[in-house]
């Protein structure tokens, strides 16, 4: 008899009630403890995420043990790190500055393209009253002194979030060092009786995971440096902090393109000064897009992801809002995994109830022609 066609017993409902049960209570716990369990998922990220630098650095130097490579592998993140920060701060405040000035030059006589005159007015008035350098600067200390009741609460959230990164770095040690003998495991924690299932629960969220944190993270690094080097050779204001945002979109296949909005809010502006034509400058930018994409696309995609995409860019924006809609950042961390696992079960327990394992195999992966 197949599990689809075992009858509903009292037992079964049973079991099926409680393990909803146990979910919601997991689910609960979590975010009752998101807080504490934050630093702890966020340092397994970033291991995950380094193991593959680890290894190398191992491999390369011929090394026995973990520790020493994983302490190299920190310091060599660390001083990549420093010099982004050292190239790219200097020219993010520049262009803030760079962008105010623009706006401060766009006086009530200037007209904007393509925009009516009273509305060109209200953004004249808005322009007038809005300093966005001063803003940049200073939002992040009023969000401090607002946020405490008084300069002693404000010392001890900033202690306690120092705190939180603090412990967030030693597990990452510790996690690096052991990642092997703690992955070994968490997998002779299954039973024995469930570790076929399981195991291969695993290696579905392991195959996701490799494409949508390690590859897809490499594709939006190259794509954000392809944009900071595009927009920059355009001459648009902000050029480096709109390439870097589109990298960081790009963690989401397609929803890079949300960013062509402020870009060209930012062709307007800069068009309402004199210093460039509105469409010109929009479609030098949209070349830069293209260009870009055609790069990530059929050059880095298939050699750093392969041809197989994993899961749908909607059913990961999907996951992104609902987990951390429920969790915060924790269940946007965990999102992914959690939701490779439960599309992992509904395959095996109900699109594919009752089938043997290799007819179950060959509906998932049909045989190329």
């Amino acid at each position: 008899m197949s599990a689809s066609s075992r009858p509903f017993t009292f037992d079964r409902v049973v079991r099926i009630v409680a393990g909803l049960l146990l979910l919601l209570l997991a689910v609960w716990l979590v975010n009752q403890l998101r807080n504490v369990l934050l630093p702890f998922a966020l340092a397994c990220l970033i291991a995950y995420l380094l193991e593959p630098i680890v290894e190398f650095n191992k491999r390369l130097y011929k090394l026995k043990g973990r520790g020493l490579a994983s302490m190299l592998t920190l310091l060599e993140v660390t001083i990549v790190i420093a010099v982004l920060a050292y190239f790219f701060v200097p020219s993010v405040i520049k262009e803030i500055n760079q962008l105010d000035e623009i706006m401060r030059r766009t006086t009530e006589g200037s007209s904007i393209p393509f925009v009516p005159a009273d509305i060109a007015a209200t953004i004249h008035k808005w322009v007038d009253d809005f300093n966005v350098a001063n803003f940049v600067k200073s939002s992040h200390f009023m969000n401090l002194i607002n946020s405490g009741t008084s300069f002693l609460a404000a010392t001890v959230d900033f202690l306690l979030h120092t705190l939180e990164w603090l412990l967030t770095f030693i597990y990452v040690i510790f996690i690096m060092i052991d990642y092997p003998t703690l992955m070994r495991g968490f997998r002779m924690l299954v039973p024995k009786k469930y570790r076929h299932t399981v195991y291969k629960v695993e290696d579905d969220i392991k195959d996701n995971m490799n494409r949508y944190f390690r590859s897809q993270a490499l594709i939006a690094l190259c794509a954000a440096v392809f944009y900071c080097i595009g927009f920059s050779i355009v001459g648009i204001p902000m050029a480096i902090v709109l390439g870097i945002t589109v990298g960081v979109l790009y963690m989401i296949p397609y929803f890079q393109y949300v960013t062509l909005i402020p870009v060209a809010i930012v062709c307007l502006v800069n068009s309402s000064t004199g210093a460039a034509q509105f469409w010109p400058q929009l479609g030098e930018c949209i070349i830069v897009y293209i260009v870009s994409q055609c790069i990530c696309d059929y050059v880095l995609t298939p050699k750093i992801m392969g041809k197989t995409m994993g899961l749908n860019p909607a059913v990961i924006l999907l996951s992104l809002s609902i987990w951390g809609t429920l969790l915060g950042l924790l269940g946007m961390i965990i999102a992914l995994p959690a939701t490779a696992l439960l599309l992992s079960y509904y395959q095996k327990y109900v699109v594919n109830a009752g089938l043997p394992d290799n007819e179950d195999e060959a509906d998932s992966e049909p045989a190329d022609q």
